[in-house]
């Protein structure tokens, strides 16, 4: 029995059918055990499948948000690190059907490519190379008010761990306006060129966040060891400039920005990301939803090619039923923009039915008989 060729025979989605392949490629089994086995998974899969003018819009909407009430809203810290928190629970479920432009706390998942993932040195190496590199973190910056001068104290250990030049440094504070830079020894004097006080403290901020290596966005990187490999972990996100970068597995990398994702990546990445932020939020909080729920509103924000928020800004708003619209909120102004342009509604989905109070077209409701009756 060609088990491949028998599989591939079944009405089922594509993935289901390469589970199942390893699983039985792995057993050894006969094959009336097979056919059992394939014939109860295509009986299963029928009892799964929506029935027709089933409300799976409703259903996906109770079986999101019933669990939603169980959830904790708090933030998460990653467990034994204090440097990188992540939102998760409630507020990270409504960031995601917000389509938030930014998420509160965004972080990447960074992978390395087979050479270098086993190698911690390495894992680290890049870290330091990605992770931005402030004055203030490799050096102290004192202020004498009495002279107008900026003293910048660097720290030579910080420097040679983390791969910073001194030139370098220098070059860069070099293209501030105004100021002279003088080097002394291993630490650097600036001078304004204006002396009072408020542009000396304005200079002081200017060298304090001056970024002289790695990537602005990313504040701090993590590496963790996973299985047999080393990931890391960044707060703050920049997929576009990492995953150009040599010894980035690419096809792994990701951030938990969705519209970054869709930017970077298109809107079948950014679709993939809400099912996977949405899902992985959920068990972590030990709750089980069918992926199916979260596939439909996934789906939903992401038909018409662009991210879009479950919301009035979003779905809700663009809806074509007027009495839809204004159930959801600002009733009036739906009611009088709708007057304005002159508009119909259809009444054919569930909340307009719901209010003139006729049937909705789901279920039973959209069933319309016709009886043939004989000529008299």
């Amino acid at each position: 029995m060609d088990l491949q060729e028998a599989i591939s025979g079944l009405k089922l989605p594509l993935n289901v059918r390469n589970d199942l392949f390893a699983e039985l490629n792995s057993l050894q089994l006969s094959e009336n055990e097979i056919t059992e086995i394939l014939q109860a998974t295509q009986d299963e899969y029928a009892r799964s499948k929506v029935e027709p003018c089933e409300a799976v819009g409703t259903i996906a909407a109770q079986s999101i948000g019933e669990p939603g009430t169980q959830m904790t809203m708090r933030t998460f810290h990653y467990a034994g690190v204090a440097d990188i928190n992540v939102t998760l629970g409630l507020p990270r479920l409504i960031e995601i059907v917000d389509a938030r432009k930014v998420p509160d706390t965004p972080m990447m998942t960074i992978y390395l490519e087979a050479e270098s993932a086993n190698d911690r040195d390495k894992a680290l190496q890049f870290g330091w190379e990605i992770e931005a590199t402030r004055v203030s973190d490799i050096a102290d910056i004192l202020t004498d008010t009495d002279e107008m001068q900026i003293y910048v104290e660097f720290d030579d250990r910080v420097m040679q761990q983390r791969g910073v030049d001194l030139d370098a440094v220098v070059t860069k504070l070099q293209a501030l306006q105004d100021v002279d830079v003088r080097v002394d020894g291993s630490n650097v004097v600036l001078s304004p060129s204006v002396k009072r006080y408020r542009a000396l403290l304005q200079i002081v901020e200017k060298v304090r966040t001056m970024v002289i290596k790695g990537i602005e966005d990313i504040k701090r990187v993590v590496v963790r060891k996973e299985g047999k490999e080393y990931v890391l972990y960044t707060e703050g996100s920049s997929l576009k400039k990492v995953i150009p970068l040599a010894h980035i597995d690419a096809t792994r990398t990701r951030t938990n920005n969705i519209n970054e994702m869709h930017e970077v990546l298109g809107i079948e990445a950014a679709r993939n990301s809400i099912i996977e932020e949405a899902m992985s939020t959920l068990r972590e909080q030990g709750l089980t939803v069918d992926v199916r729920h979260i596939m439909l509103v996934a789906d939903m924000m992401t038909v018409d090619g662009e991210v879009k928020q479950i919301g009035r800004h979003g779905i809700a708003g663009e809806k074509t039923s007027v009495l839809s619209r204004a159930a959801f909120e600002v009733t009036v102004n739906h009611l009088l923009d709708a007057a304005v342009r002159g508009e119909t509604d259809e009444l054919a989905g569930v909340t307009e039915n719901v209010i003139v109070g006729q049937h909705i077209l789901l279920g039973t409701g959209d069933v319309k008989l016709i009886a043939k009756t004989s000529k008299a």
